[in-house]
């Protein structure tokens, strides 16, 4: 059996706290032994996440706009060059076997729609997306999480009922 893949989605602007709960993030998928898959960038929540992780002997792969390592996260165990820009979404939330949202912009609401229209649960982490996507509230495929432990409790349920079936 392979290890679960977690996608962490989030803003590349640095913002102390949001970076800080990322930071956890990425230690607690860690400490689980699962996989921790983002944008692969140098700033924001993908840097954070991707060191939280490697802090605590987790891999990280990045899955990167361009076609160079150029702005990747020195923290990537694996960089997957796509040279697709933002089109690289749809990697990152196709290969994410659930998917943790944190605070971000647009491209952050693309993965969490992306995601969702692919049938994949999506966690968001510190924020509300509003109430555009409360029918996959309703359904259960989007949750909020109050920290990256609340989140991380969540993803593991939800890997859990993947294994079983």
């Amino acid at each position: 059996m392979r290890k679960p893949i977690l996608g962490v989605m989030g803003g590349g602007s640095n913002r102390p706290a949001v970076d800080a709960e990322a930071r956890q993030l990425g230690a607690l998928i860690a400490e689980r032994g699962w996989i921790l898959l983002n944008g692969g960038g140098d700033g924001g929540v993908m840097a954070a996440s991707a060191r939280g992780a490697k802090e605590h002997g987790g891999t990280v792969i990045g899955i990167l706009r361009g076609k160079t390592t150029r702005g990747a996260s020195p923290d990537l165990d694996i960089a997957i060059l796509t040279g697709m820009g933002d089109a690289r979404n749809v990697i990152n939330v196709l290969t994410s076997d659930v998917v943790i949202a944190c605070p971000g912009r647009a491209g952050t609401m693309s993965e969490v729609a992306l995601a969702l229209n692919s049938g994949k649960r999506v966690i968001l982490l510190g924020w509300d997306a509003g109430d555009g996507l409360a029918r996959f509230q309703r359904k259960g495929q989007l949750t909020r999480a109050n920290s990256a432990n609340e989140a991380v409790e969540q993803a593991a349920a939800v890997i859990a009922d993947l294994h079983e079936g």
